[in-house]
């Protein structure tokens, strides 16, 4: 290659990279095939194999059958995943990452409070991501290399594919996609083959199962246009995120239901099923590869999150000091602990991205989004977002939970509610939400007619 065509291809390259700050236009260029391969590598998750257990049996005492699992899987990955895809379609139609969205919603000022609590819960998943690929990474060596190197070893990997984000999420369809599909097929017709017993059970906790598994795609929804905005079209990144996701979800909580049912339903000792395979380790190896891909999701989107706050701030700059300190954190702090508060996050993002949805698509809000640096505020979108939070938590809190649940609990008494067992916490939310979006934009309208006509 001569140097002319040396150059010609690094302009290209670039041209297909995402660009180093928000002045500067993002490539268009990623296709239903790559939204969706990397939609479906988030579905698979070493969390989603042990976490099949909440969804077996999200209430502690009765569990699902294996058909009201199935199907709780199958309708809460649906509503989940449509309510990302949903939230990703403004991204592909404007080229703008989530958080910057959020100066239409709510005005530049106002977007720095989402953004903030997206940055920190982005930073808490990180770590966790970086935790659960080192004991990923031990359940099949064991203690023989230390767990501080393996997250080392993630850290350093995560960092590098967020310098070159879509060429991360290309190498990820080429190769990655397919390790995955072997590993869940083989894992799979293995763990079947030691017949688990996967009958008994009732329908009593179906509701909350649902919620569950809803939950689990939802808190994708303050990312998911960081990528969509790079999609060709807004059809392929809703169609990438639903059936990508859906599709993977699915499969990776079902095999989970698998090794569960073959350890006595111990979460502690579910990977150890997957090891136990014939060539078990070997896949189970190619799966905790993949985790990365989770945490390169959250280190990249925390750096597109920063630069809503400061957009010429070059995001490799970003990405690398995001990387180091979600490295830092993974190796000093109980990530266990941080659950609880991410659970708060993701009540605040639902009812949000509900407000977001209704203003945008159905009040117009796309004619007339402002995403520029000095949009101004808009507070009519705020008690819409608070009234979904609130309803988040009347409906969730457990009167055997914190502090933060017996202030909830007392409300819904003093209020005379009691929550029904089919009620679902993040469905509540998104409707109240949505509806009160709607019904606000109903009144500013017939202002505005009647303003009109005055004149």
């Amino acid at each position: 290659m001569g140097p002319a065509a040396a150059r010609s291809e690094s302009t290209r390259s670039k041209r297909d990279e995402v660009p180093l700050t928000l002045d500067e236009a993002p490539p268009q260029t990623l296709g239903l095939l790559d939204q969706g391969a990397f939609w479906a590598n988030l579905g698979v998750s070493l969390l989603g194999f042990s976490g099949a257990l909440v969804l077996i049996n999200p209430l502690g005492d009765e569990p699902l059958t294996f058909t009201g699992a199935m199907l709780a899987a199958v309708i809460g990955s649906l509503v989940g995943t449509a309510m990302v895809g949903l939230a990703a379609v403004p991204g592909a139609y404007t080229g703008q990452p989530a958080m910057v969205l959020l100066r239409g919603l709510f005005g530049a000022r106002l977007s720095y409070v989402p953004t903030v609590l997206n940055i920190i819960q982005m930073l808490g998943w990180g770590a966790f991501e970086l935790w659960v690929i080192a004991q990923g990474a031990r359940a099949i060596v064991g203690d023989a290399v230390p767990y501080a190197a393996w997250v080392i070893a993630a850290g350093v990997l995560t960092t590098a594919l967020t310098i070159r984000p879509l060429g991360s999420i290309r190498l990820l369809r080429r190769y990655v996609t397919v390790g995955v599909i072997i590993s869940m097929v083989w894992l799979s017709v293995a763990l079947v083959a030691e017949g688990p017993s996967l009958g008994g059970g009732s329908w009593a906790a179906f509701a909350p199962a649902m919620d569950y598994v809803i939950a689990l795609s939802v808190s994708w929804v303050p990312v998911a246009a960081d990528y969509a905005r790079h999609s060709r079209s807004g059809s392929a990144a809703f169609t990438g995120v639903v059936g990508g996701y859906t599709i993977a979800q699915v499969a990776c909580l079902a095999l989970g239901i698998v090794a569960l049912a073959l350890v006595g339903n111990d979460e502690n000792r579910v990977w150890s099923a997957f090891v136990a395979a014939p060539l078990g380790a070997l896949f189970f190896g190619i799966l905790v590869l993949r985790e990365v891909d989770q945490s390169f999701a959250n280190v990249y989107s925390t750096a597109m999150s920063l630069q809503n706050l400061m957009p010429r701030v070059d995001r490799r700059l970003f990405s690398v000091t995001i990387g180091v300190l979600t490295t830092l954190i993974a190796l000093v702090v109980d990530v266990n602990s941080y659950g609880a508060f991410l659970s708060v996050i993701g009540a605040v993002f639902t009812p949000m991205f509900a407000v977001l949805v209704v203003d945008y698509f159905v009040l117009g809000g796309r004619g007339r989004w402002d995403i520029s640096e000095t949009a101004p505020s808009r507070w009519g979108m705020v008690p819409p977002w608070l009234l979904g939070f609130a309803t988040w938590w009347i409906l969730a809190a457990q009167p055997e939970g914190s502090w933060w649940d017996a202030m909830w609990v007392a409300a819904r008494e003093a209020a005379g509610f009691t929550p029904a067992p089919w009620m679902s916490a993040a469905v509540g939310s998104f409707l109240v939400s949505a509806l009160v979006t709607l019904a606000a934009g109903a009144v500013r309208r017939r202002r505005a007619r009647a303003a009109s006509e005055a004149r």
